[in-house]
């Protein structure tokens, strides 16, 4: 494991990198004894920095839940990080493709929880139990490591690669649509670059949400009720560029939009 110091001194390259827009090196190469611990630790110095600076957690994420992400970065398992008030994008609004590094695109079904999970011993019928609604959404990725060249310490350290999100304006019970057969299509500019379905995402996307709430317990993170939890893409991700029109539209749970300038 890594020092505290070292620790820390990563946590501030990657928000200078962030803030900046200046990529750096994996951590990986620098730190080849890096693991995962040490990775949710650096998120956690930079998370809570910006809550201190006024952010506000507004829910959490799996990325790579997918064989297609897994295999797209070269990596065995899920990542994990947080989602904040401030990284929220909406229908209507372009988003500048220059405060980001490399953008892309994930199409995912969004969980809205009702109650708080339970963490070490969360279950699939618990995340069922405790989610309100699904919402269509889209999730923006970036990486703060040069050209995408992750390791799975790399991705968890850069809270799980991500950097906004959307959400579209349908909610559907739990109890109106079956989690596991939600077809996804997404287009851009009005033409079809990606498909999917939502077991793409371990499966099942409970199974990826109740894997998230067992994993972040022992940081002393948990799953609240108002939260979003973003599962996993049901596709590989897409690059964006400036000018991009991307719509993903699901069987039985409507659409959403994002939008590049």
């Amino acid at each position: 494991m890594l020092s505290t110091d070292i620790r820390t001194e990563l946590a501030d390259r990657l928000d200078t990198a962030e803030r900046s827009r200046t990529p750096i090196g994996p951590l990986v190469a620098a730190y080849p004894d890096i693991d995962v611990v040490d990775a949710y630790e650096i998120q956690l110095i930079n998370i809570r920095r910006r809550v201190e600076s006024g952010a506000r957690v507004v829910g959490h994420k799996v990325g790579l839940s997918s064989l297609a992400m897994q295999q797209m970065m070269g990596v065995d398992e899920p990542d994990y990080g947080h989602l904040l008030a401030d990284m929220e994008a909406f229908e209507d609004q372009p988003v500048d493709t220059a405060k980001f590094c490399f953008p892309r695109v994930e199409v995912e079904v969004g969980f809205i929880l009702g109650k708080d999970l339970p963490g070490a011993g969360c279950t699939e019928q618990d995340v069922i139990d405790a989610t309100v609604a699904y919402a269509p959404s889209i999730e923006l990725i970036d990486s703060r490591i040069k050209d995408w060249k992750i390791g799975l310490p790399d991705t968890i350290a850069d809270n799980a690669s991500s950097a906004g999100f959307v959400l579209g304006k349908e909610r559907v019970r739990p109890t109106d649509i079956d989690i596991k057969n939600i077809d996804a299509v997404l287009t851009c500019n009005g033409e079809q670059i990606a498909e999917g379905r939502s077991d793409a995402v371990l499966g099942n996307p409970v199974t990826a949400v109740a894997w998230l709430a067992q994993k972040v317990e022992s940081f002393g993170v948990r799953l609240k009720a108002g939260d979003i939890v973003l599962p996993g893409s049901c596709t590989r991700a897409i690059d964006a560029h400036p000018g991009d029109n991307f719509r993903a539209e699901f069987s039985g749970l409507g659409s959403v939009t994002l939008q590049f300038k």
